[in-house]
């Protein structure tokens, strides 16, 4: 299995279909260690996370932005993602440690934790100063199928998705992932049909993952498929720091601030994307705003 996240891409069946294998299993680990994610939370943010990540390979600049947002109107709460050109990946769900008894075919419940009544989200920005916004309603909220939705109806791309995050007994993420088989424009009916075949091949893509790696999902979409393809690291990494909570904090302005001190003894900035707080006590918050002693903060 890979140590790291990685994207394979590359092109198949006469250069006719863009295919690309994700292993995001380091990603999710990250994420599940970050928001102490229950196993139904770990599925629904870890796919979310898989998608996004391919969709940030479309961008062409590495300070490039992307945000998705997935809002169905379950008990999960809203999916929210984001990253960069640079395959940079962050991402929360409002109720974490939600958890849910599994389907009826003993899967976890992404779809109940989602909610099936809501759009999902897509925002990005490649530097041109005016962002894209595609939306699209869901037709699941078992992610792959709204991401699949969403590029016939938004992008006008047809695309097969696949997505898996396999969870262990203890939590953990054993593997996780995603296959995107997306045909060139132009691409006949024949062509057509054998994306609808492999597709049904990826059903458990995460237990294929974790099986036979991304290469060997390449391979057994097509034999030598996986000869020379573009390869790229995806890494869950926030944007947040210790100098961006001092401007927020100063962003209070001094009145505001120096009150929240006097009532909490403290100032605390969170971070949703990767669940780090930052404290800055009386000393630090007088130094940020030059106040001069203590008194001036009573």
């Amino acid at each position: 299995m890979q140590k790291e996240s990685v994207i394979k891409k590359t092109l198949v069946w006469e250069d006719s279909v863009s295919l690309a294998v994700l292993d995001t299993t380091a990603v999710v680990r990250e994420a599940i260690a970050r928001h102490k994610l229950s196993p139904v939370a770990a599925a629904a943010l870890g796919r979310t996370l898989t998608a996004s990540a391919y969709l940030c390979s479309w961008l062409k600049e590495e300070e490039s932005s992307l945000s998705v947002s997935v809002d169905g109107g379950g008990p999960g709460g809203q999916i929210v993602v984001a990253g960069d050109g640079a395959l940079n990946m962050r991402g929360f769900v409002g109720c974490p440690e939600l958890w849910l008894p599994p389907r009826a075919d003993g899967k976890l419940d992404v779809g109940g934790f989602v909610g099936r009544e809501g759009t999902l989200t897509v925002i990005r920005d490649d530097g041109s100063g005016v962002p894209f916004v595609g939306t699209s309603p869901l037709i699941s909220g078992e992610i792959a199928q709204d991401f699949s939705a969403y590029f016939l109806t938004s992008e006008q791309r047809p695309t097969a998705v696949a997505l898996g995050v396999l969870i262990g007994k203890e939590g953990d993420c054993i593997s996780a992932g995603g296959v995107f088989l997306q045909p060139l424009p132009g691409a006949d009916d024949e062509t057509l049909t054998r994306v609808e075949n492999a597709a049904a091949q990826l059903v458990s893509v995460s237990s294929l993952l974790s099986e036979r790696g991304v290469d060997g999902v390449l391979e057994l979409i097509e034999e030598g498929a996986a000869a020379d393809p573009d390869v790229r690291e995806i890494r869950f990494s926030c944007r947040c720091s210790r100098e961006r909570a001092e401007r927020a904090v100063l962003s209070l302005g001094k009145k505001d601030a120096l009150e929240a001190l006097s009532e909490d003894g403290k100032i605390a900035v969170h971070c949703e994307y990767c669940n780090t707080t930052y404290t800055f006590g009386k000393e630090e918050v007088f130094s940020l705003f030059a106040v001069g002693g203590e008194d001036e903060g009573q």
